[in-house]
């Protein structure tokens, strides 16, 4: 039984929070983030000491503020619970701290994020960086990183009726335009789904493969005119293929990260998929993400010693 833990800054937004619930397990942890709406109905149904029900956005889940206990009511019959005097102390408790942001101006290339991320410069945070940590925080710590590797799931199941909330859609993408790439000039492209008959078409262009009309589609492709550097066109296309692959991989650490599931498709028709998408562009893979149906541990991996060669 998971118990109530702390509240913390939402990622981008001062005006949000995440209310962190804590299992037996120490990687067992659970956020019910909300938006600056529900907030306000909750803080004022407990600082009026009043009872009452506050409606989430994804219009299933609720909290039901009673006398002696709140109740958190959530998708898949999930219930968490804690006691309304704590509950109510922590939260005023939060609400009484000014939470500035501390997030980082990037802007995925032809895309313009739904919500505004200002420049920090006095610091200059990885997206990753600001997606891990919260606000009042100076840095990422070592556990937080390598959590996100060590749980992140491969999944061909998502949930379809769990829409994913548009500000993490932007973070995946801008996540995507962090990675390094050759000389810094980005030889890549992400093309970003959202038209369900395309989606339906991508199908059979990777092999058949069902879990690719998923909540959200990108297909990332080679762009080595990009990349403004003196070598043979063969080097050039390697390096745009790299900057597509390392994109792809750091959108589903992101992803991952932010509580979502991916599976990356690289059992592509090229050719069909350049037509589907309208591209002259070389795809190099189909990253699908979305909610899992069911969220999945870690896969044991085989041992480091087995892993690496040393050359001394």
């Amino acid at each position: 039984m998971a118990e109530f833990s702390k509240i913390e800054p939402s990622y981008i937004s001062k005006d949000g929070c995440r209310i962190i619930w804590q299992g037996m397990d120490e990687d067992d942890q659970h956020a019910v983030i909300l938006n600056k709406n529900e907030l306000k109905q909750l803080t004022e149904l407990l600082s009026k000491e009043s009872t009452g029900t506050v409606e989430l956005e994804d219009e299933v889940s609720e909290i039901m503020v009673n006398t002696d206990t709140t109740q958190f009511l959530l998708k898949e019959n999930k219930i968490l619970e804690t006691k309304t005097s704590f509950f109510r102390k922590k939260l005023l408790e939060y609400r009484n701290v000014p939470h500035e942001p501390k997030p980082v101006k990037i802007y995925p290339k032809e895309f313009f994020p739904s919500i505004e991320i200002e420049d920090d410069t006095k610091e200059k945070q990885s997206l990753l960086h600001a997606v891990l940590t919260s606000k009042n925080q100076g840095k990422v710590s070592e556990d937080q990183l390598f959590r996100v590797m060590a749980t992140r799931r491969s999944t061909r199941n998502f949930d379809m009726t769990h829409l994913v909330e548009q500000w993490k859609v932007d973070k995946i993408l801008a996540a995507a335009d962090t990675a390094p790439t050759a000389g810094n000039f980005q030889g890549f492209e992400v093309v970003y789904v959202k038209n369900n008959e395309i989606k339906k078409r991508l199908i059979e262009a990777a092999n058949n493969q069902p879990y690719v009309n998923a909540p959200i589609v990108l297909v990332f492709c080679m762009d080595p005119s990009r990349v403004k550097l003196n070598f043979p066109s063969e080097t050039l296309s390697k390096f745009s293929l790299q900057d597509a692959t390392l994109a792809a991989g750091y959108s589903q650490l992101a992803a991952s990260a932010l509580g979502l599931s991916s599976i990356w498709i690289g059992m592509i028709d090229e050719e069909k998929v350049k037509q589907i998408i309208e591209s002259d562009l070389k795809p190099s893979s189909i990253l699908c993400i979305g909610y899992p149906q069911k969220k999945r541990p870690p896969k044991s991996r085989r041992k480091l010693k087995e892993l690496i060669r040393v050359i001394e």
